[in-house]
């Protein structure tokens, strides 16, 4: 009992994490290119939402409660959408920035705009992963736990129903 708490505990917290830094680089690569239209940056706005929500039910869900697998559905939802993202992120770099994991201009200091755009692809592919496994999860815990109440179930007798009135 306590190991599936420690690991959606786990998973919540680094959900959270990951879901910050695309946040955070996300929203400096919006504020650095603030002038340029909406229908641009589309992409990136999408993103942003998807980290926000990511960032608000990762907080909401991290309260270690017995019951914190049974949102495997909206785990599910929440993958689909960090692979949107991720698609539409590895869509825009293309060929510009070389080669999707050649990882050498990526810096947290000196790294030029390729750097951050590939560190912002990598953990929305992280984040995207995180919350299929933590659905995975969900639903193997939801379905074991399931069956355990089942057989814990007690039985009913085959007799009818009305044959068990008390003979006075």
């Amino acid at each position: 009992m306590a190991l599936d708490r420690i690991v959606n505990i786990v998973l919540r917290a680094a959900e959270l994490v990951f879901a910050t830094i695309v946040a955070g680089v996300t929203g400096e690569h919006l504020h650095h290119f603030r002038h340029a239209s909406s229908w641009s940056q589309g992409r990136f706005i999408y993103t942003e939402v998807v980290a926000a929500l990511s960032m608000f039910f990762s907080l909401l869900w991290l309260v270690p409660f017995s019951w914190s697998f049974v949102h495997w559905p909206v785990d599910i939802i929440l993958s689909l959408c960090w692979w949107a993202a991720f698609g539409l992120l590895v869509n825009l770099l293309g060929n510009s920035c070389g080669y999707i994991f050649d990882w050498d201009n990526v810096h947290p200091i000196s790294g030029d705009q390729c750097g951050k755009f590939k560190a912002d692809i990598a953990f929305t592919f992280l984040s995207a992963l995180l919350w299929l496994v933590s659905a995975l999860l969900g639903i193997f815990w939801v379905n074991k736990h399931r069956t355990a109440r089942v057989d814990a179930a007690p039985r009913q007798s085959s007799g009818r129903w009305y044959r068990r009135r008390s003979r006075v």
